[in-house]
Order: C-alpha cells, then structure tokens, then sequence
C-alpha cells in the first residue's frame, strides 16, 4: 500500500459525480481533499474517519500548510494516542464547501471557468458525509471500525451512522448535537452578516480582485469564538484584567476603543489570525449546513427513527459541563433516541473548564474514555 498514491499525506481526488445534494442540485466534479496515517489491514478491519468541526480541516495530525501549526488534534492522534497510526488505518477530509481543497465556493466551476462563489449549491451535512462515501469507496474501505468527529464533526457522525449504518461499527460522538438550536442559529447568523455587510464581500465575488472580507469574517470569528469557551474559562484566564502597554506593565484605560481589556485583545488577534487561513464564502455555507443539521426532521421527526438500523452500532458520547454550545442535555437526548432504537452506547459527561473547545484541549480523561471506547471494539 505504500506504493498506492491514494495514500498518505495532502492527498487530492476528483471524482465525476454527480453528488446529488439535499438542495436539489448535482454537483460534478467533485474534489475531496485528505490525508491518511497508517497502513489498512489486509481485511480492511482498522479504517477510522475523523470528520472535522467548522473551521477544521483534513490536517488532523500533520502541520498546517499555511500556519505551520500542528495537526488540530494531535492530542488524539498519534503514536501512542487513542488514535494510532500503529493500530488503525486513519482518514480525515476537507468537507464539502470548505476551502482547504474539497469543492467549496473558491472552486473553478467547470462551466464558467470562474470561482463559483455564491453560485456554489447550498450544502447539508449530510451532502458533506455523502461525499466522504465517495472519498471512502475511491480508497477501496467498505466498513469503519469507527467515525469520531467533536462538534460538527458530531454531527457528520449521527449522519453517517443514520445515512450508512450498514459501514459503520463504532461511531464516537464528542460535544455534539442532533440538531442545530434556535441559539446556535442565532450566532451564526450574526457571523453571517458580519461578513456580507463588509463592502468587499461584493456578493461574495471578491476572489478576482484579490482581496476579501476579512474585516467581516474576523468579526464573524470573534462571535462564533466566544461560544467555543466558558464564563468561568474567560474569567479565570482574562477576568477584567487590562492590556499592558508601554512603561505600564499593569495596564491602562485609554479612554477610547482601543483594546483595553485582555479579552479584546485576545479575540481580536483570533478574529484576525483566522482570516489567514479560512474563506469567507466557505464560512457562509458550513455555518449554513449546522443550521439545517436536524437529523429527527429527516427521519418524521423522531430521532430514534434516525438510528432504526444501529443496532449493530456502537456508540460513545462525551459532553462538557462547561459547553453551552451544545450542552449535556443535547447529548443525553441523543442517547435517549439510541436507548429507544435499541443501539448499544455508552456516555460520560466530563468536567472541564474550557467550554464547548474542551475537546480540542488537554482533557486527558477524554483520551481515556476514547482509547477504552475503541480497544473494546478491536477485541469483539
């Protein structure tokens, strides 16, 4: 396998299509990008899919090509990790209509020769798992031995497990949500209009010119960002303390609106560090896709319907006492649905102090419930 070129690091496939969509729409061609870590087993036993979350990508254990950074969840994937290439056959992709490789609004649209942008079809979650079927059957894996996915990585995992029960045997479920509150809602939309009342967003046909919305997606960043953390994180790491300045190391009021606080200086520099390495139009449509996620509205509005085919399924779900994102009570709904269904599945709330972005961090007893969650599967 060493020798096949599907497999490894900053891979890329075009793959015909159509890709029906939830919208109505065919999208042809369609372009996944993605890497794998590991080697698949003679059998095909040990493949596991990582789904990422919003503004993710498919570099989960390997540096970012524009930042430089370490993978965003090498505290999960690695040598010795719950996640180990030495042990599993490991996939991550770009989700549809992002901007890392897969087929997004920054995309050549084959019939124009122009970016798509806002002519890009809407997208659902589940359109984003029905192009990583496809991803999966290029690489010749028919059957997970597990789908994990924190946040709207969650979600792409109740998708898959919905939408493909049949591929799936474990399916690992962190700081999620069966569907998209009327709050959550709430937020992205003020992220959304952020980014369209900047003048450069030009209806969302800025990429010629070369200069995009980073005004409105950095504001757009700041709101969604704020959600990711916690009231008691926020105040023990910021409280009201002041920025320093020069010569006044404690900080000083400049009776303006300067960034006094420590708290506007900090999510000021991640409103404008992310504009380096995220579309504007991308963040338009996969906040779009959390917004329509409901996985009881397309099962007749019961959840547990979702999971009728699950029984051979195994679940595990983790929340966070601090996530107000998408709280304890989100998960244990879920869990609910999948008592109901008859699907086996274990759960754990766990205390940590940095929110909603606790399963990006250093919660090592996440780990330990992800490592034991799958070693018990590699033993059935």
């Amino acid at each position: 396998m060493t020798d096949d070129t599907r497999f490894g690091l900053a891979r890329s496939v075009t793959l015909a299509g159509p890709l029906r969509l939830d919208g109505g729409a065919r999208l042809s061609p369609v372009s996944v990008a993605y890497e794998t870590y590991g080697q698949l087993n003679a059998d095909g036993s040990n493949a596991i899919l990582i789904c990422h979350a919003l503004t993710g990508d498919q570099h989960v254990a390997s540096a970012h090509p524009i930042t430089g950074k370490p993978g965003w969840w090498t505290r999960m994937v690695g040598a010795g990790k719950p996640i180990d290439p030495a042990r599993h056959f490991i996939i991550c992709a770009n989700v549809l209509g992002s901007c890392l490789g897969s087929s997004g609004p920054a995309t050549i649209d084959p019939k124009t020769g122009a970016p798509y942008a806002m002519r890009f079809p809407v997208i659902t979650i589940r359109d984003m798992v029905r192009a990583q079927a496809l991803l999966l059957d290029h690489l010749g894996v028919d059957t997970l031995a597990a789908v994990v996915g924190g946040s709207m990585g969650g979600m792409q995992v109740l998708q898959w497990a919905a939408t493909y029960p049949d591929r799936v045997r474990s399916a690992v479920v962190i700081a999620s949500a069966a569907r998209h509150s009327a709050q959550n809602i709430a937020f992205h939309e003020v992220g959304r209009q952020a980014i369209m009342a900047d003048p450069k967003w030009n209806g969302g046909d800025y990429y010629a010119a070369g200069d995009p919305p980073a005004a409105g997606l950095a504001v757009a960043r700041m709101a969604a960002h704020i959600t990711y953390l916690s009231e008691a994180g926020l105040t023990e790491k910021f409280g009201r303390r002041l920025q320093k300045r020069p010569g006044k190391e404690n900080g000083a009021k400049s009776f303006g609106f300067d960034a006094d606080f420590q708290i506007e200086s900090y999510l000021r520099h991640q409103g404008i560090s992310f504009v380096d390495r995220f579309d504007a139009n991308s963040y338009l449509y996969i906040t779009r896709a959390m917004d329509y996620f409901d996985l009881a509205e397309e099962h007749g509005g019961l959840l547990a319907t979702a999971f009728a085919g699950c029984k051979q399924t195994r679940f595990c779900l983790v929340s966070f006492d601090t996530d107000w994102l998408y709280p304890t009570a989100e998960s244990r709904a879920i869990v609910h649905a999948l008592n109901a269904a008859g699907a086996p599945v274990s759960f754990m709330e766990l205390s940590s102090p940095f929110g909603h972005d606790a399963f990006l961090l250093d919660v090592p007893e996440l780990n330990r419930v992800v490592d034991g969650f799958l070693r018990a599967g590699e033993t059935r």
